[in-house]
């Protein structure tokens, strides 16, 4: 098994009730990813109900997903939420930013969590959802069910015509060197209607140097490669290749464009499924692309929703 250590976390403070381990734990090859793992005291292993795998988006962090496994542990439910490489507190490779390498990643970060997460529902947003989809078309036998938040539906390579383009628009901005202040008007404003969990977690994205700067903790290469792994990705091969039950949680933030693309993907993976009798539920939401972190309540509520319905283990029929 992998080994552990701990790990001081200065400049954040998990404001939760929940017992929050902040732990580092290795997966191959001296890397080492930071988890918060959240496990309700009244039992353990297969005693507890079903535990989730939190998964983030491309150059976000673990931290976004605190309100969320709040509310998983006070309905008694084990969670891990985890840093992926390059990301967050996780050491930071130059190499391994395709999908089979960060499902690798996962593979190694699930056999090491113990009998508390065996065979957990992962649960992954926007790039993480594709994550966690590619993962479970590898690896059904570990996965109970999967939950995509706003992710997995539709190929870059349907809206950009080459890779050149996509990297052109989709590159992420130069915040290197930006005022912490800066930063942090901009999400009170932008986001004035975030509870203090997604404020704090978005913060998370950054390191914050001394002199009250921010940078990304996504170096703009490491971006560019997992940007150039989402382009290569083909989701309509691996909904027909999925055997795991599929939660799908597409936001509608008002781009009419944008929506009706998500719903297109959400009917190619309804119909791809149904063909496969594997149970498939599509549920939209209303707000930010990071839903998450906006409204942890109400996810959280749909996501255990179908939990106790038995939607994950194929009790309930997909509808």
């Amino acid at each position: 098994m992998p080994a552990r250590d701990s790990m001081e976390i200065r400049g954040e403070h998990l404001d939760d009730h929940a017992k929050t381990q902040d732990e580092r734990i290795f997966v191959g090859d001296g890397l080492a990813l930071r988890v918060l793992r959240r496990v309700p005291a009244s039992g353990s292993g297969a005693d507890l109900v079903a535990p989730y795998l939190l998964v983030h988006g491309l150059a976000s962090n673990a931290r976004l997903w605190d309100g969320v496994a709040q509310r998983l542990y006070d309905a008694g439910h084990a969670s891990a939420a985890v840093d992926l490489r390059g990301h967050g507190r996780s050491d930071k490779p130059d190499t391994g930013y395709d999908f089979a390498s960060i499902s690798g990643d996962l593979l190694s970060l699930i056999g090491s969590l113990g009998p508390a997460f065996e065979r957990p529902i992962l649960i992954g947003q926007s790039w993480g959802a594709g994550v966690v989809l590619d993962f479970a078309v590898r690896h059904p036998e570990l996965t109970r069910g999967i939950v995509l938040v706003d992710g997995g539906l539709t190929d870059l390579r349907d809206g950009f015509p080459t890779w050149e383009v996509c990297w052109d628009r989709l590159a992420p901005p130069q915040l290197v060197g930006m005022p912490l202040e800066t930063v942090e008007n901009y999400f009170h404003t932008a986001h004035a209607d975030w509870p203090k969990d997604g404020y704090e977690g978005s913060l998370a994205n950054f390191e914050i140097r001394p002199d009250r700067t921010i940078a990304p903790w996504l170096t703009r290469e490491r971006h560019m490669a997992i940007l150039q792994a989402m382009w290569e990705q083909r989701t309509a091969g691996l909904w027909t290749a999925l055997r795991v039950p599929a939660l799908i949680v597409p936001v509608d933030g008002g781009e009419s464009d944008w929506a009706r693309a998500k719903a297109a993907g959400a009917d190619q993976a309804v119909t791809a499924m149904g063909a496969n009798g594997i149970p498939v539920r599509v549920q939209w939401f209303n707000g930010d692309h990071d839903i998450h972190a906006q409204h942890p309540d109400e996810l959280a509520g749909a996501i255990l929703s179908a939990d106790r319905e038995g939607f994950f283990t194929g009790a309930v029929a997909a509808r």
